[in-house]
C-alpha cells in the first residue's frame, strides 16, 4: 500500500488484519455496513485541501476568492463543508445552482458558469441574486441584458475568454485553445466584441475576465503564457474595467503512483507571480484574483469501493476480473483514458501477482476500469479499492443497465455518516408516468 500513498488520503492506513483502513475506519466493516460499490471520502482530507488553497491565496491576495468548482462533486454533504471552511462556489448550470442554494451559500458568493444558459437558468439566477456571471457567448450577453433590464436589477458579469493557450492535458480536458466551445477568443476580436457587448448592456456591468486553460494540469507554464495574453488584452481596451480576473482552475493531482502533481502552494504562487508579472509589464493596477479548484479540493479525498464477483481467464490472451459497478459510477475510464491505480481493501498489504484487466458489470466492451491492473492473485469477494476517484465519479454517474448510483460515506476520526443513501430500482422508475 505504500507505494501508492500519494493517490491515497493521507489518513490511509493498514490494520492489524491486513485491512485498509480511512480517517480511522476500516474500508472492509464499511462495505459490509453499506454495500458496495461505494464511494467513501475522507472528511478530514477535504477540510485540509480547502484551508491549504485559502491560505495560500490569502498569503498573496486577500481580497481574493478561491471559488470551488462545483461539477467535480456537488452533493449537499461536501459543498455545506466548503462553506464552512469559506470557499465560495462556482457553477454550471440551474441544478447545481440550485444545490449551492440549498447548500446554504450566499448568493453573492455564487458564480454561474455555462456555455448554453438558457433562459430558465438566467431567470434562476438573477431571481436568486447570484453576484457575478461568467458571460459565454454574445447570445447570452444579449439574454441575460434584457431580462435582467426587465427585472430592474443589474448584474455583475467577467467575459471568459479563450487566450490560444493549449497545455499538456487530454483534449476533452483541454479549454484555454481558440478551437473550444468555451468563451471568446483573444485573437480575431471576438473578446473585444463581447466586452463592447456587455459595456452597452442597459443592465450589466462589466466587472473584469475569466479564462480556464485546462484540467488535471501539471506544467504550469500555461498561466504565465495566459497572463501575458490577458495583460496585453486588458492593457488595450479594458483600462478601468478589468477589477477582477479570474484565473480558472486546473492543477492535477496523482492518480497513478507515477504521478507527482505541483502542490497547491506551488500552483497559487505560479498563477500569482505570473500575474503579477504581466500586469507591472502593461503597467495595470493588480486585479481581484479568483481560482475555481475542483479536482484537487475533492480528488484525493474520494475513494470507490467494488466487489468482485467474477474472475475470468481466456487462455493465452489474459485475465478478467469483474467488479459489482464499472462505467456508470466512474466514466473517466471510458469517456478519455483516465487511469487509475487499484489495491484489494481486504488485502492491502498483499504483493501483487500479476496484471489483471479490471472490468464492470455492463453490457459494454469498453467498461474497463483498469487496463492492466497490478494486484494480488484477486478471487469473488475481495473488495476492490480505486484511489482518487473524489472528483467526477459520483457527478458523472448514470443508472445505465439499470444500476443504482452508489452510496457515498464520509469518515472522520473514526466515524462514518451515510451522506447519500443508494438509489433503489424503486428509484429507477420514480420518474415514469
Amino acid at each position: 500500500m505504500m507505494s501508492l500513498a500519494q493517490v491515497l488520503p493521507q489518513s490511509a492506513t493498514t490494520t492489524p488484519e491486513g485491512h485498509l483502513s480511512v480517517g480511522g475506519c476500516d474500508l472492509v466493516d464499511l462495505a459490509t455496513e453499506f454495500g458496495t460499490p461505494l464511494v467513501v471520502y475522507d472528511e478530514g482530507e477535504l477540510r485540509s485541501a480547502a484551508r491549504r488553497y485559502r491560505e495560500a491565496f490569502a498569503a498573496h491576495a486577500p481580497d481574493g476568492e478561491v471559488l470551488y468548482a462545483s461539477k467535480a462533486f456537488y452533493a449537499q454533504a461536501v459543498l455545506r463543508l466548503l462553506r464552512e471552511e469559506g470557499l465560495s462556489v462556482d457553477v454550471a448550470s440551474g441544478g447545481e445552482l440550485y444545490a449551492a442554494l440549498r447548500a446554504g451559500f450566499p448568493p453573492e458568493h455564487i458564480y454561474m458558469h455555462g456555455n448554453a444558459k438558457d433562459a430558465g437558468e438566467i431567470g434562476e439566477l438573477l431571481d436568486a441574486g447570484v453576484g457575478t456571471v461568467i458571460v459565454d457567448s454574445l447570445d447570452e450577453i444579449g439574454l441575460l441584458d434584457r431580462m435582467a433590464a426587465e427585472r430592474g436589477v443589474r448584474q455583475r458579469v467577467l467575459v471568459r475568454v479563450t487566450p490560444g493557450v493549449k497545455p499538456s492535458t487530454h483534449s476533452y480536458i483541454s479549454t484555454g485553445q481558440l478551437d473550444s466551445k468555451f468563451g471568446f477568443s483573444l485573437e480575431g476580436g471576438a473578446a473585444l466584441a463581447a466586452v463592447e457587448a456587455v459595456r452597452a448592456a442597459r443592465a450589466l456591468d462589466l466587472e473584469g475576465l475569466h479564462c480556464h486553460i485546462g484540467s488535471q494540469l501539471f506544467d504550469l507554464a500555461g498561466y504565465r503564457a495566459a497572463a501575458s495574453l490577458l495583460a496585453d488584452f486588458g492593457a488595450r481596451h479594458l483600462d478601468g474595467d478589468l477589477r477582477t480576473l479570474d484565473m480558472g482552475g486546473g492543477l492535477g493531482i496523482a492518480y497513478t503512483r507515477g504521478d507527482e502533481p505541483p502542490s497547491v502552494e506551488a500552483w497559487a504562487d505560479a498563477v500569482m507571480e505570473s500575474v503579477r508579472t504581466e500586469w507591472a509589464r502593461v503597467g495595470l493596477p493588480m486585479p481581484r484574483i479568483l481560482v475555481e479548484p475542483g479536482r484537487s479540493i475533492v480528488g484525493r479525498a474520494g475513494l470507490t469501493l467494488y466487489r468482485v464477483g467474477v474472475v475470468k481467464d481466456v487462455p493465452g490472451v489474459r485475465r478478467y476480473a469483474a467488479v459489482d459497478g464499472g462505467m456508470s459510477d466512474l466514466l473517466r475510464p471510458m469517456l478519455y483514458g483516465a487511469t487509475y491505480e487499484a489495491l484489494l481493501a481486504n488485502r492491502a498489504d498483499a504483493e501483487p501477482a500479476g496484471a489483471l484487466r479490471l472490468v464492470g458489470k455492463h453490457c459494454e466492451s469498453g467498461d474497463v476500469l483498469i487496463q492492466e491492473a497490478q494486484l494480488p492473485d484477486t478471487r469473488p469477494g475481495d473488495l476492490v479499492c480505486l484511489p482518487a476517484t473524489g472528483a467526477y465519479g459520483v457527478s458523472m454517474a448514470s443508472n445505465y443497465n439499470g444500476v443504482p448510483r452508489p452510496a457515498i460515506v464520509f469518515v472522520d476520526s473514526g466515524r462514518a455518516r451515510l451522506v447519500t443513501r443508494r438509489e433503489t430500482y424503486a428509484d429507477l422508475v420514480a420518474r415514469d408516468l
